[in-house]
């Protein structure tokens, strides 16, 4: 196969069309991250001033979709970056060397971006069965002269299992992925939905407009406020990307995979901004900020249910973010999955990556080794 891995020589299926590519982005953006950050984005700007920096994350992740946008509908090809990094520098020269860093640090950060989804799966998980929280084995060892504290508890093994359960999910065709992920798109809609709605029905709208003293004093503390709320918000909205690492399994490349990228950004912003002010309604912006100090802030999606519904109201909730943390860690799976796939193929990654399956068309072994890694 040639190294340049052109369209047509391409051994993955092109079976995901715009809405399974749209599915595919949202569940990698929302997962678990909208629901335990908002504690702590009221704490960086203590307020309902905080929407704003909701709104400036979703003007910051527009700017780099477009750009990524562009990129994904001229080079789409398995691998996003890895394949962009190469044309833009320059495939036999620095581009070469630029593309492998990045397939470098993506064998350490893409297992710890599933694992932290995994964990907070974990910790919802926690909210249901409180003996999770239970460790059966705590360690305090030296790694490179530093303290590090490891430990096994039952959360731990719920995070491992979920990963194991995603790879299973993903074992297959990527048409059967394309409706598998529109399934879990349509539990994260059904979880976002009912926050909403649940706010909305016990709204109590001075808490949301009671902004504190000096709110918009433009100080030193006022910026550094917004900064570490644009952070959080940019990570919430972190995903749409998915699109670029399986562009050599999306129909109609050059139309689809911007459109889809567009459609996610603009949607989940809505979501989000409406869903942070159905909660202030509910549960006081000042009691939210002090959650982030400590673990309830994990769990304030179920806190607000049980407070309007009851304990079982708790446990839904609970039970539906876990299905929204779950959704993630399948999408991010499927999208870094072909990342050591396409260096492999490119030969500047271990061979072994570019096995293909051979009735399925998906790049088998570079899935179970991210899967193992994470877990």
């Amino acid at each position: 196969m040639n190294s340049a891995q052109t369209i047509s020589d391409s051994p993955l299926t092109r079976g995901l069309g715009l809405g399974g590519t749209v599915a595919v982005c949202m569940i990698d953006m929302i997962g678990v991250g909208p629901f335990i950050t908002i504690p702590l984005m009221l704490a960086m700007v203590p307020g309902p001033q905080a929407l704003i920096g909701w709104l400036l994350g979703a003007f910051l992740a527009i700017c780099d979709c477009l750009i990524w946008a562009e990129l994904g509908a001229a080079m789409p090809r398995s691998g996003g970056s890895y394949e962009f990094l190469k044309e833009i520098y320059g495939r036999e020269k620095l581009g070469r060397l630029l593309a492998f860093l990045f397939i470098f640090q993506l064998s350490f950060s893409a297992p710890l971006s599933i694992a932290s989804g995994a964990i907070g799966l974990g910790g919802y998980a926690k909210y249901i069965w409180p003996q999770l929280s239970h460790r059966w084995l705590a360690l305090d060892v030296q790694i490179f002269g530093s303290p590090i504290a490891l430990s096994l508890s039952g959360g731990t093994l719920v995070a491992m299992g979920c990963i194991a359960i995603a790879v299973v999910l993903l074992y297959r065709r990527i048409t059967a992925i394309g409706w598998i992920s529109k399934l879990m798109l349509g539990g994260v809609l059904v979880t976002i939905g009912w926050v909403i709605l649940a706010g909305f029905s016990h709204f109590h709208g001075v808490q949301v407009f009671s902004v504190p003293p000096g709110a918009f004093h433009l100080s030193h503390e006022f910026f550094l406020g917004f900064g570490g709320a644009m952070l959080i918000a940019t990570y919430d909205y972190w995903g749409y990307y998915n699109a670029c690492f399986l562009g050599a399994e999306v129909r109609q490349p050059e139309r689809n995979i911007p459109r889809a990228m567009i459609t996610s950004i603009l949607v989940v912003s809505v979501l989000y901004l409406v869903m942070n002010i159905s909660i202030l309604g509910v549960i006081p912006w000042q009691e939210l900020a002090g959650a982030a100090k400590d673990e309830s802030r994990l769990f304030m999606i179920s806190t607000m249910m049980e407070r309007i519904y009851g304990h079982a109201g708790g446990v839904i909730a609970a039970l539906l973010i876990m299905w929204t943390a779950f959704a993630s860690i399948f999408s991010l799976l499927l999208g870094y999955s072909r990342v050591p796939y396409a260096a492999a193929m490119d030969g500047n990654y271990f061979r072994i990556f570019a096995r293909v399956h051979p009735k399925l068309k998906f790049p088998s072994v570079s899935l179970v080794a991210l899967g193992v890694v994470a877990a």
